[in-house]
């Protein structure tokens, strides 16, 4: 196999490159670097690399095209690839690309390209969609999607396949890889594509190495639309007219996009000659490639044809960056239309901005003038109101840096609009800590009588020089940035914090992050649980690592203060953690303060676990609640421990011999968790704390989701609330419902209200805001449930609390076999045992919905649905019942009380102090009733 990395000027880098292919576990690679007639001395760079053959070009190229020939005609192994001398690639992606053409007897096999950049470390992968599965294609017709795979870098080709067809790199485009993989895929039979990152590309600040980045050279835009036309003649002559458009939907899509994106940064002149340059080609599109577009783009497409230059620049803001609202915005027979003209190309309809609740809605601010006089910034701000928000929702308005606020008074503009000027005296407008330095985006915000907030940043002038500012503690440089232009303020220390804060800040980072600082603070520990004295009146929450308020630990310690127990609660709390009630006491997880809080404590209440390693201390009684019931594997068999490695397990069984009672819901829980866990200690056998409120109801709670969540009474709610995949972690992709589908087949009617799980990360479409609520930061997952007409969700354990509401289930199960099979693994057959209906396709759960029918009249959303929907009960009555009996027997309401009559059996209050007790009678005309003490409770029950 070969590998030709191409240079240029490039000796600093490019033996990155080729140590990433040195160090590849295929061994033997034939390694030709060509030099595209260097100047900085590459060639005495070259000499010190081991396994290279060196090929020097006398004049330079100006592209990419030649250089590449000139290492595929000297290549001399069957298979070849190309590495771009500022890139690497991956240990393994030799090895695994060569096996996957040797087994797929593919033409060429592509893979995932990864995008490092550089200033923050961050890697993204390039299309994601495009890899997600691993797949052989019988040609690009059988996958057009392809196209947006226009690289030559992550690819492995069959030699004889490219010479046998003339595949040459054009030499006198800048992107001759547009060209090449049209070439490539009008004459490949057969490729193979596979998941895994197979290039690793390079980003590094400011990106003007790159060519495909120096944006600001009109003749730069010139030569990706020479390099379109080009293809576009390749598959027309071989055949292929068919998959023009979708070669052009790429262009409009991706290559359009990207001088669209950065339009805003440059002046009219630049825009006027962009447009100029892209117009003929955009006209010469086939009909209906336009229309495929974004609607966004599809304006700016539209603008340009149009030659409405000063329109166009307005525009582009609403594309990346503060993605901002269009200036004005008309709206007839129910479609929506960028400006004032009910044109069909300017239809915005489908990024339903119209229809967005308060908190998502979309305003248009720029700054007009700004100003610097000592610390304070003055600044005028041009509001444009495009569906009349602000009519609709008085509000009050402020400019906002951090938690520092301004006050606004709005006046109405003669063109429409409002007019805001603000003084902002940024001495104590700092949005971090006093000793904080970084850069912060103001925002101008409106919040009506309820509490509802919205906001968006401000625009400025892409031309506006910066402005400076001098604080106590800081230097403020004031400046439009990114695409957009927006205004940012930047905060650089001065004076002794300039050289103090960060010696400090990163001496604190190397002492948190050493290896020996959590063994320093176990050892700590361990010596306090020795000398400290536990307090029986001292009781230490937490719940899912410190993530909430919630879970059976809040409702348990919701029991505890409704009875008066002496019993002092102080809850864990993780960083950056504000969903706490503000009277309760709180303590940072893991901080010093936490650690002699565990000491000290005679009670522990956890839904999770509190930190493996660490004892408890003698005499203290740990409660574990656990957090869920449910078929998935869990304990010794979840992914994270079921492998043969000895050192995890017997930490989770040195954590399980912590327990001394454990909550359990249900018979079928303690036959899945009891030898998960091999836990053998006592079971407090009364059901779930957190499901009491679901069994008694609450109208508080239902209310208070449709507040808080902006969903009016008449809409019905469909609760999705879906569990993650273990091997994709982070990724979105438990979300596997089509949601557009869902909001084009049920909005009005329906409001889905999205709780991914915690590990999860999913950024709902602004396109989809008016029908989808995210709720994933939602502090009580039981408000939901209760508000809920419906629950949609797969393989999570929130199936068995929903329910005990008697209100329908629907599973959708699309990757049910993968899930049981090669994820994380289930005790049931959950299609058998389900509730309600199965379903893998979106039509298929949107036909079950519609079977549903409507409430009954003026059912309320608090009552259970056992009754209504009667045609659909009666289909999956017999199930549900079962399923309830199953995993819900042991639900009375009663849960709550009856664990806490068990596990708090002798709680007692130390006999005050002295002191404590003078103050007390100097407060009080009378002690503490002290009968409280004496209650009896109920002793433990026995397993």
């Amino acid at each position: 196999m070969t590998v030709v990395v191409i240079t240029y000027n490039d000796a600093a880098r490019l033996p990155r490159a080729v140590d990433s292919l040195v160090h590849q576990s295929l061994r033997n690679l034939e390694i030709i670097v060509v030099d595209d007639a260097s100047t900085d001395g590459t060639d005495r760079a070259v000499r010190d690399m081991p396994r290279v053959r060196y090929i020097r070009r006398r004049s330079n190229s100006g592209g990419c095209g030649a250089p590449r020939n000139a290492g595929m005609a000297a290549a001399r192994a069957p298979y070849i690839m190309f590495l771009d001398s500022d890139d690497e690639l991956p240990r393994h992606a030799c090895k695994s690309l060569l096996a996957e053409i040797e087994r797929t007897g593919a033409d060429f096999v592509t893979g995932q390209i990864s995008r490092l950049f550089e200033e923050t470390g961050r890697t993204a992968p390039y299309y994601p969609s495009l890899f997600r599965r691993r797949r052989v294609v019988p040609g690009i017709a059988a996958d057009p999607a392809m196209f947006f795979d226009g690289f030559s870098t992550n690819k492995l080709y069959r030699l004889d396949f490219l010479r046998e067809h003339g595949l040459r790199f054009r030499e006198d485009v800048l992107y001759e890889d547009h060209i090449f993989t049209a070439a490539l895929y009008r004459a490949a039979r057969l490729f193979a594509v596979v998941p895994w990152p197979v290039y690793l590309w390079h980003r590094a600040p400011g990106g003007d190495a790159s060519i495909s980045l120096r944006l600001g050279a009109i003749e730069n835009a010139r030569h990706r639309v020479v390099a379109a036309e080009a293809a576009d003649r390749i598959l027309r002559r071989g055949g292929l007219d068919c998959l023009v458009p979708e070669r052009q939907h790429r262009f409009v899509t991706q290559d359009l996009r990207v001088y669209l994106n950065a339009l805003p940064r440059f002046d009219a002149v630049w825009a006027k000659e962009f447009a100029a340059v892209v117009r003929p080609y955009l006209t010469a599109l086939e009909p209906g490639v336009l229309d495929r577009a974004e609607p966004m783009v599809r304006v700016c497409a539209a603008l340009i044809l149009a030659d409405r230059v000063d329109d166009l620049r307005v525009a582009a803001r609403s594309l990346t960056g503060a993605r901002a609202a269009p200036r004005e915005a008309l709206t007839r027979d129910g479609r929506t239309y960028w400006g004032r003209e009910a044109d069909p190309a300017l239809d915005i309809t489908a990024m339903r901005l119209a229809e967005l609740p308060f908190t998502a809605t979309r305003i248009r601010h720029e700054v007009t003038e700004a100003s610097v006089k000592g610390s304070v910034l003055s600044l005028t701000i041009r509001t444009y109101d495009p569906f009349s928000v602000l009519d609709r929702h008085p509000s009050v308005a402020h400019l906002v840096f951090g938690p520092h606020r301004v006050r606004l008074s709005p006046h109405e503009h003669a063109d429409g609009g409002y007019l805001l000027r603000a003084d902002v005296d940024l001495s104590g407008a700092n949005p971090r800590p006093f000793w904080w330095a970084g850069a912060h985006d103001p925002k101008v915000s409106f919040t009506r009588a309820d509490g509802h907030t919205t906001g968006d940043r401000l625009l400025a002038d892409p031309s506006m020089p910066p402005l400076t500012a001098s604080t106590a503690t800081h230097r403020v440089t004031v400046r439009p940035a990114g695409d957009s232009a927006l205004l940012r303020t930047v905060w650089e220390r001065r004076g002794p914090l300039r050289h103090v804060v960060p010696r400090l800040l990163a001496l604190r980072r190397r002492i948190i992050g050493h290896p020996g600082y959590r063994n320093l603070k176990l050892r700590i520990y361990r010596g306090l649980i020795r000398v400290v004295p536990r307090r029986r009146d001292l009781v230490l929450f937490e719940s899912d690592c410190g993530r909430g308020y919630t879970g059976h630990p809040r409702y348990v310690h919701e029991e505890v203060r409704r009875r008066k127990l002496p019993l002092r609660a102080v809850w864990s709390v993780s960083a950056n953690r504000r969903n706490f009630p503000g009277d309760v006491t709180k303590v940072r997880r893991m901080s010093w303060r936490y650690l002699w809080t565990m000491a000290r404590a005679g009670w522990w209440v956890d839904s999770h676990g509190m930190p493996l390693g660490f004892p408890k201390p003698p005499g203290t009684r740990y409660l574990q609640t656990w957090h869920g019931q449910g078929s998935k594997s869990v304990g010794l068999n979840s992914p994270d421990l079921r492998g043969d490695f000895p050192g995890p397990r017997e930490e989770w069984r040195a954590n399980v011999a912590r327990w001394d009672a454990l909550v359990s819901p249900s018979a079928e829980f303690e036959r899945i968790f009891l030898p998960a866990n091999e836990y053998s200690g006592p079971l407090l056998r009364y059901g779930s704390p957190r499901c009491d409120v679901l069994v008694r109801g609450d109208a508080a709670a239902v209310a208070r989701a449709r507040k808080r969540l902006e969903i009016g009474e008449g809409a019905r709610i469909l609760l999705y609330a879906p569990t993650y995949r273990d091997r994709a972690k982070l990724s979105g992709r438990s979300v596997r419902a089509d949601l557009d589908r869902l909001a084009a087949e049920l909005y009005p009617e329906w409001v889905l209200v999205l709780r991914t799980h915690p590990v999860e990360r999913f950024a709902v479409p602004e396109r989809l805001r008016h029908f989808v609520r995210p709720a994933g930061g939602y502090p009580e997952i039981n408000d939901l449930i209760l508000a809920a007409d419906v629950l949609l969700t797969d393989y999570s354990s929130v199936m068995c609390d929903f329910a005990v509401t008697g209100k329908p289930i629907v599973l959708f199960a699309d990757d049910w076999e993968e899930y049981r099979r090669a994820e994380r693994g289930v005790h049931h057959d959950l299609p058998e045992i389900a509730p309600g209906p199965c379903v893998t396709t979106t039509d298929e759960l949107v036909r079950v919905l519609r079977d549903l029918g409507p409430p009954p009249h003026g059912a309320p959303h608090t009552a259970p649905h056992t009754q209504s929907h009667a045609a659909w009960h009666a289909r999956y009555a017999e199930r549900y019942a079962a399923f309830r009996r199953m995993w819900c027997a042991r639900e009375t309401g009663e849960a709550a009380a009856r664990v806490v009559d068990a596990f708090f059996a002798g709680a007692v209050v130390p006999r005050p102090s002295f002191a404590r007790s003078l103050v007390a009678a100097i407060l009080s005309p009378a002690f503490p009733d002290r009968r409280r003490r004496k209650r009896p409770v109920r002793k433990w029950a026995a397993r």
